[in-house]
């Protein structure tokens, strides 16, 4: 008889709090360590029966309030405290690490001048702000990806995210931390996107401003 998880992978991976299936890009992989503590498998990789949440720290905190990780992965698990946080601190270092790898690629730019000509260009596929960003400079940004829009004719705007404070930018990338960048085209450069979008759903569809985690949002 065909395991559970294998059977997921035919059918799509399913949230074991909402039952609903998604792409791998909107779910996040759990797996029970040798010592049964639950452990987040971002990069999908660690051996064993894994379980999958939906990636909104609101449906991750119903998953841990209501136990469910020992009925999704048939074992005793601990859930270690801050579950939650943790995650988060993984995502945010999975996004600084993928614009370390941009940055060298040449797909990632910093510093407004360049900012603003990647998207007046057409170069940005996406621009990232730092959360306490002058609202000057962000508002003259927002204004060059809607003239961008107008002039291209696309169906949608150059997208704008707010992953990282000062102090998180710091922490996770010393002194490559920018005020504003854009993100250009290319493997790493969609993966940046990729990992700010997860992020932002992760922590903005998650409460995390009430919660004092620092996340801010999104469509500048």
């Amino acid at each position: 008889m065909m395991e559970d998880e294998d059977i997921s992978e035919l059918n799509g991976r399913q949230c074991i709090v909402t039952r609903e299936s998604g792409s791998v890009d909107d779910l996040i992989r759990f797996v029970a360590a040798p010592d049964g503590t639950v452990v987040p498998d971002l990069k999908r990789k660690l051996p064993g029966r894994g379980c999958w949440v939906k990636a909104e720290r609101a449906v991750l905190e119903k998953a841990i309030a209501k136990n469910l990780f020992a009925r999704a992965l048939k074992v005793k698990v601990v859930v270690p405290e801050g579950l939650a946080d943790q995650v988060d601190h993984l995502m945010a270092a999975d996004l600084a690490g993928m614009i370390s790898m941009a940055r060298k690629a040449g797909e990632f730019v910093s510093g407004f001048a360049k900012v603003d000509s990647a998207v007046r260009s057409g170069k940005a596929i996406a621009v990232l702000h730092a959360q306490d960003a002058a609202d000057d400079g962000v508002r003259k940004v927002g204004q060059a990806r809607k003239a961008f829009h107008m002039l291209a004719e696309t169906d949608e705007e150059i997208p704008a995210y707010r992953p990282f404070s000062a102090e998180e930018m710091v922490k996770l990338m010393g002194e490559n931390g920018f005020i504003h960048a854009s993100v250009l085209a290319g493997k790493a450069g969609e993966g940046v996107v990729k990992r700010a979008r997860l992020l932002e759903r992760f922590r903005s569809l998650g409460n995390a401003r009430e919660k004092g985690s620092g996340a801010l949002m999104n469509k500048c």
